[in-house]
């Protein structure tokens, strides 16, 4: 049975865990592909390590940027796993996002590539449908397809 709460994704992809976790860990790398094409995304705090800023913006075509995420890293394994979340921002400062999750991102060597891995958890049942009912599958799997094709 799965979990009410929670939303998973996986992807593999042909290239070694190093350079998915470079691909996160470079803002510019990051703003390649974190939101599906072509919305633009632009990388305004990427602080990797528990108690880290993240923060993005969006943009679609020549308008000002929005916001994204606005959120915390938790924990911050380089080349192994990522955990963010929104219910904090930098420096653990609480926060009401418009939606709370925390997503744990594994990066596992498999096969001479990666098993790249999104599990998002959410604090209710509702919250969840409603994260899968925006379109979770087919966004975050367009952003990890292009994080594969910048990467293979």
């Amino acid at each position: 049975m799965t979990n009410p709460t929670e939303l998973t994704i996986s992807r593999f992809i042909a290239a070694p865990p190093a350079a998915v976790w470079n691909a996160w860990s470079i803002p510019a790398n990051l703003e390649k592909w974190w939101i599906p094409a072509p919305i633009e995304c632009q990388v305004v705090t990427l602080d990797l390590r528990p108690g880290g800023g993240f923060v993005t913006r969006m943009r679609e075509g020549s308008g000002d940027f929005q916001p994204h995420v606005d959120g915390c890293f938790l924990e911050a394994i380089p080349e192994r796993r990522l955990v963010f979340t929104t219910v904090l921002t930098e420096g653990w400062q609480p926060a009401e996002p418009w939606l709370a999750l925390t997503a744990i991102l594994t990066f596992e060597a498999q096969d001479g590539g990666t098993l790249y891995s999104a599990r998002v958890l959410h604090k209710s049942p509702e919250d969840s449908d409603k994260h899968d009912q925006m379109g979770f599958q087919e966004g975050w799997g367009t952003a990890i397809g292009q994080l594969a094709a910048l990467l293979e």
